[in-house]
């Protein structure tokens, strides 16, 4: 039995994208960063359970009204993908690359930053379909 890939995706990952990789055969499961309850939260994953991560910058930085207690950092969040060599790919206009790496801090040496226009390009070459 062939194990069917799982996209994990955090709320505002391009809805067109995700309907190209259900349609192509791989599974969807939505995210959440712990504070907007869209989906199972990221930093709960355990191995195997997606193999690929999709998710724009803003969704990693909670706002001080969203959160009680001290603002979970982006590893905090990411933190079951480098521990379980899930590739993440975090979607930032080119133009603020820089900044955006900045703001990850550590998680960009596991993370790939990857602007709008070549997201699909890279998902297709990481689930090479």
């Amino acid at each position: 039995m062939i194990k069917m890939k799982t996209i994990g995706y955090l709320d505002g990952t391009d809805s067109n994208l995700l309907t190209k990789l259900a349609a192509s055969g791989f599974r969807t499961l939505p995210l959440s960063n712990e504070w907007d309850n869209h989906g199972k939260i990221a930093s709960h994953l355990e191995p195997g359970e997606v193999d690929l991560i999709i998710t724009y910058l803003h969704k990693l930085l909670p706002g001080r009204e969203t959160v009680k207690g001290l603002l979970p950092a982006p590893l905090d969040l990411l933190y079951p993908a480098k521990a379980y060599n899930i590739p993440v790919l975090i979607v930032i206009p080119k133009e603020f690359h820089k900044e955006g790496a900045k703001i990850l801090g550590e998680v960009v040496s596991f993370a790939e930053i990857v602007s709008p226009e070549e997201l699909e390009e890279k998902v297709r070459k990481i689930l090479d379909f």
